[in-house]
């Protein structure tokens, strides 16, 4: 009897330990989401950084378009205003918000780089073409953040799928960690036309 009791109390132990261990290493996992999370916003925050001293540089330059300058700032101030804290992680439609601003502000710097090409005096300012530089590593930067983000969240969202984990996932609340997704419409080509 005290055997049998014994044997009992081993598996009960066992089991215990497993979920104890299963339960460590979601979290480890759910912390290497949240940590490659506040590297992607590292990077966006970096050129929300970079973008008042690229637009003061281009306002030096004579008559340049009031109108591009003004929607480089209003997209840098709506990417900036949007804030994804751990606990939306879990939220696609917060990521997908998140994700459309960073993109307007990626339009808006794109159109003022196009339109400075108009201006020879801007491209040989020192000052711009540093600017520029890092804004391209900046861009750079992001996406291998965004890559490494995707990676941990596929590692942790395959993780609290798999049975047995799945279980302990649900226990102790353990929630589906949405992704960066392509922009709509990437998927197709540009069209380049030189026929000009």
């Amino acid at each position: 009897m005290k055997a049998k009791y014994l044997i009992g109390l081993g598996v009960v132990l066992l089991f215990i330990f497993y979920g104890i261990s299963v339960n460590n290493g979601l979290v480890e996992r759910e912390e290497g989401v949240e940590g490659a999370w506040a590297q992607v916003e590292n990077q966006y925050q970096r050129r929300a950084d970079l973008v008042p001293n690229l637009v003061n540089t281009v306002k030096g330059a004579a008559n340049f378009e009031q109108e591009t300058l003004t929607s480089v700032i209003e997209a840098r101030s709506k990417a900036t205003s949007i804030n994804v804290s751990a606990d939306d992680l879990s939220n696609p439609a917060k990521i997908q918000q998140f994700q459309e601003a960073q993109a307007q502000l990626s339009g808006a710097l794109s159109r003022l780089l196009v339109t400075v090409e108009r201006y020879p005096e801007l491209k040989a300012n020192n000052n711009f073409r540093d600017l520029q530089s890092q804004l391209e590593g900046t861009e750079n930067r992001i996406s291998t953040e965004r890559k490494r983000f995707n990676d941990a969240a596929q590692s942790y969202n395959t993780s609290i799928r798999k049975f047995p984990a799945s279980i302990i996932a649900s226990i102790g609340g353990f929630d589906k960690k949405a992704y960066f997704e392509a922009d709509e419409g990437t998927e197709q080509a540009p069209t380049v036309d030189f026929s000009n």
